[in-house]
């Protein structure tokens, strides 16, 4: 089975953020807990005596907000830099997923129901082309449990059974998950990645990016973990 962490950055109702990032990554089941030890290595730097108090998300790590507050900026930086690398540099069959949204570029659909569904389908795509290679998985996604829930379960109920712009979900085992993001470091993966993306187009700052943009959904040269909107 493939798992699906997914977060958002960016929001859909702030006049002075332009752009809206559902973003993720999928991993064999199997792959979680090499992805949470080496995780939690970097966390330890911060509190060695109680490393699961430290959460790694982009946004209050980069700003220097929270814990993050007494911590100088280059170590900041480069706690966020070496996770983004623990993805990066990890077994090529984990992809990256994103659905990047300029606010202004949708002019009637809702931008959370319009990048879950680009996901969602994306996601679907990429098990439906593992089986027609004979390798048969079937998908979950896993969200942290501040990111839309109401909108996101129901959505994906319909993307089941009435379809969605594509056609019907076939892979998905069961609906998307929710989970606390304290408990859950590829969660927290999920977050840095989406604020990696966010950084890059509301900001035009690739530091962390670059790290990652190789490792989009791609087959045959063509890369299909990618939706632009922008």
């Amino acid at each position: 089975m493939y798992l699906l962490y997914c977060d958002e950055s960016g929001t859909t109702h702030d006049p002075n953020c332009h752009h809206f990032i559902f973003a993720g990554f999928a991993t064999f089941e199997r792959q979680g807990y090499w992805f949470s030890q080496e995780l939690d290595q970097i966390a330890a730097r911060f509190d060695p005596a109680d490393s699961n108090s430290i959460e790694l998300h982009g946004s209050p790590m980069f700003s220097g907000r929270g814990k993050w507050r007494r911590v100088p900026k280059a170590d900041r930086i480069q706690a966020i830099t070496d996770a983004l690398n623990v993805f990066a540099q990890s077994n090529y069959s984990n992809r990256l997923f994103a659905s990047v949204i300029r606010n202004q570029a949708l002019s009637t659909a809702d931008p959370v129901e319009f990048a879950f569904e680009q996901l969602a389908s994306r996601f679907d795509s990429f098990l439906q082309r593992l089986h027609r290679k004979g390798d048969t998985q079937r998908g979950v996604m896993i969200f942290d449990k501040t990111t839309y829930e109401g909108t996101i379960q129901s959505l994906a109920t319909d993307f089941r059974s009435v379809g969605h712009s594509w056609g019907v979900l076939r892979n998905l085992s069961e609906v998307p998950l929710f989970l606390d993001s304290k408990a859950s470091r590829l969660i927290q993966l999920a977050d840095l990645i989406a604020y990696a993306i966010f950084r890059y187009y509301e900001h035009g700052d690739d530091q962390f990016y670059s790290i990652i943009r190789r490792r989009y959904d791609a087959e045959g040269g063509v890369i299909h973990g990618l939706r632009e909107d922008i």
